[in-house]
């Protein structure tokens, strides 16, 4: 393996400069943009990825655009088996995913093996896809008449992933997309930009062939890029809301399908008849796992009736969570992504105590012993927080917890309803008829009952409502690979006069 790319994910060795990968072969981009990528718990400078030139995002696109024209033909189960090898090749390098996951991101090593094998359940089913690519029959549609149809795959399909999740996200797209006949270009976050690398690199490992896939590393250029090329059909987006905007309006402005995944604020109802424990436990790692950087973490408790005397039990709790470095196994989350991310959120906790929220537990000042450069936020709980706050209404996408108070369940779903996100939410309950009124009512895509985090296995779909979501098909399952493909529908008659059908020793005539 060349210097450009070689990675040692124990020893934290990486290309001095991100290759690029086009056309089946890692390149030395010629960009003079390059944005380092940093170790987040020290600061430490880990690589650089470089802001592919215009012609080097032709180029890619070039590849994929050529290669589409045999990958289409390639037969179903050829390519179901090389996502068999894929998946194989993953769970055997999980450990090293993992740990570049950390490295570059700063997720605690389990957590960095559940973003892994999350991915690798994606991948199981991209080698089910012969049976998710079966069409409709109907015989005798009319006289001697039958309808059938095939799908096929829509070309050259665009990844552009966030920095939260970045072996999980990109496999939520390019196996599925490449399995159902596209080409693929992923463009992940340049912020850790390595693991996804790493995974590109154990595809090709596994058979895929020169063109099937693409990596490019840039920013807002290299995205418009892609989305404006005449040449890409369909665009996969996770990431904030005005991003997932832009990304919607300019993707099919230009005429492309798309799924923007964005923001949330998600909610935990809790109902007084919940068993208090198992919610002060859910909620710790709902609320501040994964530093909260997922767009799935729940950032709001709804404390219904006599729940709300359960405030101070809950802050107590969140007392006991430490941040730490990834190799530290008794920390419960690690640091911010970037020094940004980190300001970003103390600029929101204290924008909540300036609106009047009461800070029951301040994360402002957490330190970190023995790594005092980290990008360190201490878990945060918000008490009396109302509607028009900032700390209510925007996602903060950090370890903080508004607890909001009210009096019924119809107080609670009104709640959730009234705000604009609609990606995921729970209800913590006893009751059945609690449950149902409220996943019944509730105009939230994912509702967890007694589960904090509610995000589907890969055989269903991730299902964003409102400003959570913009397209019509989400990500993975089945809804996937209707966005990955289109339909074709054959309405065919065969007309039996002077059709001869011959075998040994006979011939017979049809009237």
């Amino acid at each position: 393996m060349s210097e450009l790319t070689f990675i040692d994910a124990e020893a934290g060795k990486f290309p001095e400069t991100l290759p690029l990968f086009i056309g089946g072969e890692w390149v030395k981009s010629t960009a003079t943009e390059t944005l380092e990528v940093t170790d987040p718990a020290t600061q430490k400078v880990l690589t650089k990825a470089p802001f592919a030139t215009e012609a080097e995002v032709n180029a890619a696109v070039a590849s994929a655009r050529e290669t589409f024209q045999s990958w289409k033909d390639v037969p179903v189960p050829t390519r179901a088996r090389i996502m068999l090898k894929y998946q194989d090749l993953l769970k055997e390098h999980q450990d090293e995913l993992a740990t570049i996951i950390s490295q570059e991101l700063g997720k605690t090593f389990e957590d960095a093996k559940g973003d892994v094998w999350r991915g690798i359940e994606v991948v199981e089913q991209a080698a089910n896809i012969s049976s998710n690519l079966m069409g409709e029959t109907v015989a005798n549609v009319a006289n001697k008449i039958d309808t059938y149809s095939y799908t096929h795959p829509v070309g050259v399909c665009v990844g552009i992933t966030p920095f939260n999740f970045p072996a999980m996200i990109p496999l939520w797209m390019f196996p599925l997309a490449i399995a159902c006949g596209n080409t693929f270009i992923l463009k992940p976050s340049e912020q850790d930009p390595i693991t996804p690398m790493r995974l590109i690199q154990l595809f090709e490992e596994a058979g895929a062939p020169k063109g099937v896939v693409q990596l490019l590393h840039g920013g807002r250029h290299q995205v418009d890029q892609l989305l404006t090329h005449p040449d890409t059909a369909a665009i996969s987006f996770v990431g904030s809301v005005p991003v997932a905007k832009h990304i919607y309006s300019t993707g099919t402005g230009a005429m492309k399908r798309v799924q923007a995944m964005a923001g949330a604020k998600n909610h935990m109802v809790v109902m007084p008849d919940a068993q208090k424990q198992q919610v002060i436990n859910n909620l710790l790692g709902a609320a501040a796992g994964a530093a909260g950087q997922r767009c799935m973490a729940i950032s709001v408790a709804v404390l219904v009736g006599e729940a709300r005397e359960w405030k101070q039990d809950i802050v107590e709790a969140f007392k006991k969570v430490r941040p730490g470095h990834w190799r530290d196994s008794e920390s419960a989350y690690g640091p911010q992504i970037s020094p940004a991310s980190k300001q970003r959120i103390l600029s929101a906790i204290a924008k909540g105590k300036e609106q009047g929220a009461e800070c029951l537990l301040d994360g402002s000042d957490c330190t970190v012993a023995g790594y005092p450069d980290g990008n360190w936020v201490g878990p945060t709980v918000f008490g009396k927080v109302t509607p028009d706050m900032d700390v209510y209404k925007d996602e903060i996408f950090g370890p903080v917890l508004c607890l909001v108070e009210v009096d019924t369940l119809a107080d609670a779903i009104k709640l959730v309803n009234d705000c604009p996100f609609g990606n995921g939410t729970s209800i913590f309950t006893s009751s059945g008829g609690a449950a149902r009124t409220y996943q019944h009512e509730i105009e939230v895509g994912m509702v967890g009952i007694n589960i904090p985090i509610p995000v589907p296995l890969p055989f269903f779909s991730f299902t964003g409502w409102r400003n959570s979501f913009f397209g019509d098909h989400h990500a993975y399952g089945k809804q996937a690979v209707r966005f990955y493909t289109k339909t074709q529908t054959v309405t065919a008659r065969w007309f039996e006069d002077d059709v001869a059908a011959t075998g040994p020793n006979m011939s017979i005539h049809l009237k």
